[in-house]
């Protein structure tokens, strides 16, 4: 999985393995962090594996699933595939706070507004809550749902814990009481793959799907405000193999002064940009479209409101877009992106790698079965057939009796 963020001064990005973080202001030596050389849960200790198919901790590829960096900016966390769920303090400098296990694997990472309490998300479906003023201290099972888990976010006063799963539902919920369920906003076609809370509007939720739309919610009753389907707002496909890619969001991020909402699909090379507008009827509004020379992999705004986009390129694999009154340009000559891509230059070929492969939802979009349609198929031709043999019948019979009146009329 490949991530960016930032965590104060700290260009921060995660590639396959290794998470490594650059300081932007200052010529300072990288922070790396390698997964494949981290803590080990010992043997002996309790796994709980029948939710991962009995697969045990050796099967792990180390591969890092999630990474979060909290409000802050002062502290950051990711797990893998070996389950480990590995804490970090950012400022001044990077290290490594503390490094616990996990019960399942992990599929979305949050810090709660306060920064105390991890919140942690996984494929089975359950929550689990992690102390971050107690580094060592178990997790605490918060609450369940009955599909995988793909994104989890919170309120900001902190009353209530949004959650969005693989079978199209979002459901809120009490933070401190999750089984007092407030609502569901329902209305996604497919899997729901990214949530936001903007910065701003409080009582509001955007939320993007493997079924190719942005909704807006009011998530408190779970009233839908408005939905953008990005397929129209995309130039029309060159060819009919385009036509039958599927469009997912991958990604949805606020900008400091909440000014821009930036949504990024999958494997598309564009980047569209909306607005929300308190007073006006339509409360989402889209904006411009910034064109990428490549795929984007993933994207971040920094503190001062410019997107930083990590790109499926090995010329240029890292941009950043500032906001002009019009739209969105490039900034080639950053001493910032300078910086930056000069440290990251050695671990390119690791990003390269694992970002060439396929799409990472396709196997959550549900495979339909259209039984009704084969079934009328097959009963058209048993009604076809039956035809024939009664047509066959008659025919048959006609020609006994014109046989048998000739006979008579000859005697």
């Amino acid at each position: 999985m490949a991530a960016v963020d930032f965590c104060g001064k700290w260009f921060a990005f995660t590639c396959d393995k290794k998470l490594i973080a650059i300081h932007t202001k200052q010529t300072r030596e990288p922070f790396v962090f390698d997964c494949s050389t981290a803590e080990r849960k010992p043997k002996n200790a309790k796994d709980d594996n029948s939710s991962d198919g009995g697969a045990s901790e050796e099967t792990g590829s180390d591969k890092i699933l999630a990474f979060t960096v909290s409000p802050s900016g002062k502290l950051a966390v990711l797990t893998d595939d070996n389950k480990r769920l590995v804490l970090f303090h950012c400022e001044p400098s990077w290290q490594c706070v503390s490094t616990r296990f996990v019960v399942r694997r992990c599929t979305s990472l949050l810090f709660s507004q306060a920064e105390d309490e991890l919140l942690v998300a996984d494929k089975s479906g359950d929550v689990y809550s992690f102390s971050v003023v107690e580094p060592q201290r178990e997790g605490e099972l918060r609450m369940g749902h009955l599909s995988m888990l793909l994104s989890i976010t919170t309120s900001p006063d902190n009353k209530y814990i949004i959650t969005a799963d693989r079978d199209e539902k979002i459901r809120v919920s009490h933070l401190r009481s999750p089984y007092n369920i407030q609502s569901f906003c329902l209305g996604h076609q497919q899997f729901v793959s990214a949530l936001l809370v903007p910065s701003g509007h409080p009582r509001w939720l955007l939320s993007g799907s493997g079924d190719g739309t942005v909704k807006l919610w009011e998530y408190e009753s779970g009233r839908k405000l408005q939905s953008w389907d990005l397929t129209e707002l995309g130039e029309t496909p060159s060819s009919e193999a385009d036509k039958q890619k599927k469009t997912t969001v991958c990604r949805i991020i606020s900008s400091p002064d909440a000014h821009h909402i930036a949504v990024q699909c999958e494997r598309v090379s564009t980047v569209q940009f909306f607005s929300l507008d308190q007073e006006g009827g339509e409360r989402l509004v889209a904006n411009s479209r910034l064109s990428l020379p490549h795929c984007p992999l993933d994207m971040t705004f920094d503190p001062e409101g410019r997107l930083w986009v990590l790109m499926d390129s090995s010329n240029a694999p890292l941009q950043i877009y500032t906001h002009t009154p019009d739209s969105w340009k490039c900034e080639p000559e950053s001493p910032e992106l300078s910086r930056v891509t000069e440290a990251f230059k050695p671990h390119w070929e690791t990003l390269e790698a694992s970002a060439r492969t396929n799409n990472r939802f396709e196997h959550l979009y549900k495979v339909s079965f259209d039984n009704v349609t084969a079934y009328m198929q097959k009963k058209q031709e048993r009604l076809e057939e039956q035809q024939v043999k009664r047509k066959m019948s008659q025919e048959a019979n006609g020609s006994k009796k014109a046989k048998k009146n000739g006979t008579q009329s000859f005697t």
